[in-house]
């Protein structure tokens, strides 16, 4: 009997020291499950974080990527873009090469235009100069029948045979001056025109005062002068008027 009491008392004993124990592990298993709560929180904000810089790193990294990428584009256009100019520039020097080259063809053919007209113009030149003095004797005499033989009203032979001469005379020198004109041949005289003194056109061969006559007044015609086309074939020699 002692020895069932013995062993009820230790039995009492073990089951009066588990009910702390289970009553001590209850809160170390709340502490442990507070821990894991909060350690699952912890890698929670941990992996946010990490998370978030990663996110930040790649934008970077895209960033960085993107900007190597336009350099790249740059870097491939500037050659691009450099030809280009160039060739622009090489256009605008050709186009004005083609168009000094088409000025200085129409200025060649307008020179050559002229120059070949000059030639055909003044080609009789030597000619027309060995004719004027034919001109000037024909000229000549025709001034020297007196005005007062073929106004005479005489009709005797001598004078009708004067008249038809001096007739024959003046047409033959209309006809040939009519012919000289149409090739550019012109005779002028400076007195009869009441020109002003010109020495590219006149040569004066004396000088007297005149009263009611102006300075520099050609009244005498000495010989007349003769144009080739405009130009001065020989100019005429005159006498000029010189009151002071």
């Amino acid at each position: 009997m002692i020895r069932r009491t013995v062993l009820r008392k230790r039995s009492s004993l073990r089951t009066f020291s588990l009910f702390p124990a289970t009553r001590i592990l209850f809160p170390a298993t709340s502490i442990i499950r507070s821990n894991q709560s909060i350690t699952q929180k912890l890698n929670l904000k941990c992996y946010s974080t990490e998370t978030g810089v990663s996110d930040d790193q790649k934008s970077e990294k895209d960033e960085q990527s993107k900007n190597v990428g336009e350099d790249q584009n740059a870097s491939q256009e500037d050659p691009i873009t450099k030809e280009l100019e160039a060739k622009k520039r090489e256009i605008i020097d050709l186009k004005d090469r083609y168009l000094r080259s088409i000025a200085d063809f129409r200025n060649l053919q307008e020179r050559t235009k002229r120059d070949v007209q000059a030639a055909r113009d003044f080609a009789i030149q030597k000619f027309a100069k060995d004719l004027i003095e034919s001109v000037d004797n024909l000229d000549r005499a025709l001034s020297m029948v007196p005005q007062e033989n073929l106004t005479n009203p005489d009709n005797s032979e001598d004078r009708k045979q004067l008249i038809s001469l001096y007739e024959g005379l003046k047409m033959t020198e209309e006809v040939l001056m009519n012919t000289l004109k149409k090739n550019g041949l012109e005779r002028f005289d400076p007195s009869a025109e009441g020109a002003k003194f010109d020495p590219n056109e006149h040569e004066a061969t004396f000088m007297v005062p005149m009263q009611g006559k102006e300075d520099n007044t050609v009244f005498n015609t000495q010989q007349k002068g003769f144009k080739l086309h405009g130009r001065i074939l020989r100019a005429a020699k005159v006498g000029v008027v010189k009151n002071s």
